[in-house]
């Protein structure tokens, strides 16, 4: 059945001289059917210079709308339209404006997921890759906005030691579920296991890290670091890149603070699914659109962070 799906979308992809792009959170099988697997920067990158007539996005709506953004010229479709994200929907964009109202000498640095309408209040993107040096690219006596995370933010701010940095108070539902007490626990019953954390959770769960960084850097230091056990704290959608790339290794994810929920599990990447990657590419629809006044203003952001990669 997988198997007649897959080959279903391939014959798609020829015909419509597609690709697809897809994040480390959605299903293994959409994984596998992916032409470009990545983190938001990777796939942010990947946009602008893929060749392809169309783009599918197997992720959630900002991450289509910044393909489109990128790629104006080029038809970008999202299987459901519908699947958001936490982060990017606790910062909305007519709140956003007012909030920058009142900070009128400060620079706005906005992690990529949030909505297109507040990467067009933005001065500079960022991702958890390069938000780092996207903040250290600024004058230190630069005011900065951070947005919308508000655990990236102190995170970077710890970091800098920067006490000039505004941040809006928005999180990711999915790495605030991480459970402090049940991560300890689980590191003394595994005390050789390395602990990889996604600087999206809370401060004292980044606090017991031995690596803190995004999908992308989390996949690296396991490679690398001479260890075969991890414990894992992020969306537990990188644990089959994760096998895949190092079968040799064990990785075990975190707990939430409600081990009876798959709190660690973004149910909004997961609506998307093989059966609905055919259906858009047979339709060619549902298509992202993006008026062009706002497009230019959220591609200047987004370059601006490409530039500091």
């Amino acid at each position: 059945m997988v198997e007649n799906l897959q080959a279903r979308i391939a014959e798609l992809k020829r015909a419509k001289n597609a690709v697809i792009l897809a994040h480390y959170y959605c299903t293994p099988e959409v994984q596998a059917v992916a032409d470009f697997l990545g983190d938001s920067l990777a796939l942010s990158l990947q946009a602008q210079s893929v060749e392809a007539d169309v783009i599918l996005f197997a992720g959630v709506n900002f991450m289509a709308e910044t393909a489109k953004v990128l790629c104006p010229e080029k038809r970008v479709l999202i299987p459901r339209p519908d699947a958001g994200c936490s982060l990017a929907e606790s910062c909305d964009a007519k709140d956003f404006a007012a909030f920058k109202a009142q900070y009128p000498n400060h620079k706005v640095v906005s992690y990529v997921n949030t909505t297109v309408g507040v990467k067009a209040l933005t001065d500079i993107c960022c991702t958890s890759s390069n938000a780092l040096e996207v903040v250290e690219s600024l004058p230190k006596d630069q005011p900065i906005i951070f947005a919308p995370d508000r655990n990236l933010g102190s995170y970077i701010q710890k970091l800098t030691g920067r006490t000039n940095m505004v941040l809006w108070d928005g999180a990711c539902l999915v790495h605030e579920a991480f459970s402090l007490e049940g991560l300890k626990r689980l590191k003394e019953a595994h005390p050789e296991a390395k602990v990889v954390v996604h600087p999206e959770c809370k401060a004292e769960v980044v606090a017991e890290a031995d690596f803190a960084g995004s999908t992308a850097a989390i996949l690296t230091y396991c490679g690398q670091v001479d260890a075969t056990e991890f414990i894992v704290v992020t969306e537990a959608g990188i644990l089959a890149e994760m096998k895949k790339r190092m079968p040799e290794k064990t990785f075990i994810p975190a707990p939430t603070e409600d081990p009876t929920c798959r709190c660690n599990e973004c149910k909004e990447m997961k609506k998307v699914t093989l059966e609905n990657i055919i259906t858009t590419l047979e339709e060619m629809a549902p298509e992202v659109l993006i008026d062009e006044q706002t497009r230019k203003a959220a591609e200047s952001a987004i370059l601006n962070m490409v530039k500091n990669k």
